[in-house]
């Protein structure tokens, strides 16, 4: 008995033309400036939140919205994605309030704990701050608080960090290695 291909690792199947590979995806250098930022938009403005500026700064950022009917699970609280974007826009732009000019940063860990549910109407704050920059990773913790300031979920993940420089520095290392 042979096991079908899925199973086996291998996408390769007779017959059938394999599709060429795509670049790996890569972010956007960040804007040095929370509220240019603030005002290019992104993701987290498409699901209705959006940069504080005034309440953020050097190693913190805060993201605040209001909850509409489309946050909603269909029990008719806010969805944990809903808290998990919030969160990880505000610890995110914390750590991108540390960033070099030629640095850039993505996300590579998020953990979310959920506390009390949120219903609509309400307005979400979060604010997430570096707790450890190093020179590729980067540690964040965020709090999710509700219109009476009770917290309602909290969170903690890491970002990965790399610049332009040490990318072509790797590449010409690279290029190096490869002669005879």
């Amino acid at each position: 008995m042979v096991a079908p291909d899925y199973l086996c690792g291998s996408d390769a199947r007779p017959g059938v033309p394999r599709k060429p590979a795509l670049p790996e995806p890569r972010p956007t250098r960040p804007l040095p400036d929370l509220l240019r930022a603030a005002r290019r938009g992104g993701f987290q403005k498409e699901v209705g939140f959006q940069v504080i500026p005034a309440k953020s700064g050097h190693g913190f950022t805060t993201v605040s919205g209001r909850v509409e009917r489309r946050h909603l699970n269909i029990n008719g609280v806010v969805h944990g994605g809903v808290y998990a974007t919030i969160l990880d826009t505000a610890m995110g732009g914390s750590v991108v309030t540390l960033l070099a000019d030629d640095e850039t940063t993505a996300t590579t860990s998020l953990y979310v704990e959920f506390l009390r549910a949120a219903r609509e109407g309400e307005v979400l704050t979060a604010r997430g701050t570096v707790l450890r920059r190093g020179r590729h990773i980067a540690f964040a913790e965020g709090n999710l608080v509700g219109s009476d300031g009770e917290r309602l979920s909290q969170a903690h993940g890491t970002w990965y960090i790399w610049s332009a420089a040490e990318k072509a520095a790797a590449q010409a290392r690279r290029a190096t290695q490869r002669r005879p």
